[in-house]
């Protein structure tokens, strides 16, 4: 008995594709937002260790709190990319799962037209067993006749 291919192989090896492709661009949001992130916190980290000196002239110290305030902003900045990295990346990892589930749903339809060719394929040995049960008893049983010279 031919086997039945499964005729949506082609579109089950494109959803694999898709969701290896998905992982990939997952697994690089999650490292471009952890990036973000570190930058972020390297950002707070220097701001928050500035120390301004004790003494300074009135040049000096207006020039030392704006560095300061231009650093607050870029740590604010540096945070602000890092929470919305981190939002990228749970989006393209919602992709992925979407994509998951999409192949998912094929290779339940290909386990199922398989468990379908078995029980055909059963089926069909087993009439084939009948026909030879049921042929055999419906004719009448010869004995050998011995072979005379």
């Amino acid at each position: 008995m031919k086997k039945a291919a499964f005729r949506l192989q082609p579109v089950l090896e494109l959803r694999r594709t898709q969701e290896r492709a998905a992982a990939v661009a997952s697994a690089r949001a999650a490292q471009a937002a952890a990036d973000a992130d570190r930058r972020a916190t390297d950002h707070e980290t220097t701001l928050a260790t500035a120390v301004l000196p004790r003494s300074l002239a009135s040049g000096d110290f207006l020039a030392a709190m704006t560095l300061l305030r231009v650093a607050a902003t870029d740590a604010s900045d540096a945070r602000a990319a890092a929470t919305a990295s981190a939002e990228q990346a749970e989006a393209v990892r919602a992709q992925w799962t979407a994509a998951a589930q999409r192949t998912k749903a094929l290779e339940r339809l290909r386990e199922r037209h398989r468990e379908a060719q078995q029980r055909a394929e059963a089926a069909a040995e087993e009439r084939a067993v009948d026909d030879l049960v049921t042929g055999r008893a419906g004719r009448p049983t010869t004995e050998e006749v011995p072979w005379t010279d």
